[in-house]
């Protein structure tokens, strides 16, 4: 949904860079995840997601993914720029950034 908000186009995964099922979110824990948008090329978004599961003891994992936008024939479309405009906006591209090296 991040991917797509921001392109303003139908999104579909392109890449995932790592991800670890470190425990598993059982029937009744509720999932909650975050996700934004830290970096974009010509038709791709990238998208930073973290997940966790409401349940005290468990722990928090991140990940990214790559989205590429395409139109309703399946072909890639480009995508806007991004711009950051604020410290916040920065800090978390800057965690991904220091995250993929």
């Amino acid at each position: 949904m991040s991917a797509m908000r921001f392109a303003g186009e139908t999104c579909v995964t392109a890449r995932v860079n790592e991800l670890d099922f470190e425990r598993p979110i059982r029937i009744g824990d509720t999932a909650l995840v975050e996700a934004y948008v830290y970096d974009a090329g010509r038709t791709s978004v990238h998208v930073a997601l973290r997940a966790w599961r409401e349940e005290p003891r468990s722990g928090e994992t991140e990940s990214t993914f790559t989205f590429v936008a395409i139109d309703e024939t399946g072909e890639t479309v480009p995508v806007p720029d991004l711009s950051v405009s604020t410290e916040d906006g920065e800090r978390l591209r800057d965690r991904v950034h220091e995250i993929e090296e």
